[in-house]
């Protein structure tokens, strides 16, 4: 891999005694984010499961429309297992106790089918070289979603039997310990060069983890079919798989329109504020330039952070509703303009004049 790029990012300035309280972590602050999601994921588990007997033991006309929405439900808030779950548990901030993180990393990431070996590696990246081109290939801006058209809202609703197809062929893949894509995140080149064949004690991580995976899910396939209760499959197996449009709407405004190239994550991201439930599905990611700017600061403190830096930041729009209001017109011009970006207006002074200057700056370290 090239030597990494060094980036003189720009922080805002904190206390020392109000960041290392920030900075807390607290294994009861965890506890009390992950028992309430891991019992959502059993009870909304348990009500597709109880849909569906009925639908196999009665003609009742509204037991089948129950089925149908109590998945959708299911589905959809399965989800984000691995949109914040994962990604928080990789950072190692959850948890004081160390050994939490990797336990609950690795039941998050194997309901979700999560390949956190790779995700871990390039979400380092991500961070140290957010946006600059060619060097975090974890994102590349600008982002496309063509969110028109009948097909892309079916696909967002339910799921892709090709894409599940493609899943678990590239699992089977990487559990014979070739480089391959495991889900939608990551590109086969961007793998390659952060799993590389030099690496082999990271390579054989990746490996085992793929094989834990495929042979957890088939023993677990394989006692629902012989226990009678096969239906399970689809929602245990199949259940992080589909329905993304709510994780879509949550997460996609982290960086979507921002610029590319600076180092400034007041440009480069997006922090969004918005009701409890979004934020507890979300653990708090829609406070987003504040976690790039002290990821180190455990999920649950973000609030707080930001209220201790919030005069040296952009404004932020309050809901999904007005984010994405925000974020529309935004993809619509760069539908016509690739070069285009959103500026914020940074407190002080004038945003568009701030990213001249550092995209000047950047220029000439690069030179």
């Amino acid at each position: 891999m090239n030597e990494q790029i060094k980036i003189n990012w720009y922080r805002c300035k904190v206390d020392k005694a109000v960041m290392s309280g920030l900075m807390r972590r607290s294994d009861a602050r965890a506890f009390a984010q992950i028992i309430p999601q891991l019992l959502l994921y059993v009870a909304t588990a348990t009500l597709a499961y109880l849909a569906f007997l009925e639908v196999h033991a009665s003609n009742w006309p509204w037991a089948l429309p129950l089925l149908l929405l109590a998945l959708f439900v299911h589905t959809t808030l399965s989800r984000f297992l691995f949109v914040a779950p994962v990604h928080e548990l990789v950072h190692k901030t959850p948890f004081r106790t160390q050994a939490l993180n990797e336990v609950f990393l690795k039941i998050y990431s194997f309901l979700s089918w999560a390949d956190y070996v790779a995700f871990r590696t390039s979400h380092v990246k991500h961070h140290q070289s957010t946006v600059h081109a060619d060097e975090d290939g974890e994102l590349v801006l600008p982002q496309g979603l063509d969110w028109h058209g009948v097909r892309f809202i079916i696909a967002r609703l339910t799921c892709s039997p090709i894409k599940i197809y493609r899943l678990f062929r590239n699992w089977v893949t990487a559990a014979r310990g070739k480089v391959t894509v495991c889900d939608e995140w990551f590109s086969a080149d961007w793998l390659r060069r952060i799993l590389p064949d030099s690496n082999t004690a990271l390579r054989r991580e990746h490996r085992n983890w793929a094989r834990a995976v495929l042979i957890g899910h088939l023993a677990l396939a394989t006692l629902f079919i012989v226990t009678g209760h096969w239906f399970l499959i689809i929602i245990v197996t199949f259940g992080c798989l589909c329905s993304n449009w709510f994780a879509v709407i949550c997460s996609y405004p982290q960086h979507v329109g921002m610029s590319p190239n600076v180092s400034d994550f007041r440009l480069c991201c997006r922090t969004y504020t918005c009701g409890w439930f979004p934020a507890f599905l979300y653990w708090n990611m829609q406070y987003h330039v504040e976690h790039h700017m002290f990821p180190a600061v455990p999920f649950y403190n973000l609030p707080k952070l930001r209220r201790a830096i919030e005069h040296d930041l952009p404004p932020a729009p309050h809901g999904l509703w007005a984010t994405w209001k925000q974020i529309i017109p935004i993809m619509e011009r760069q539908r016509e303009d690739k070069n285009y970006t959103f500026v914020p207006q940074l407190p002080g002074g004038d945003g568009e004049r701030v990213t001249d200057r550092v995209l000047q700056s950047e220029a000439a370290q690069m030179a």
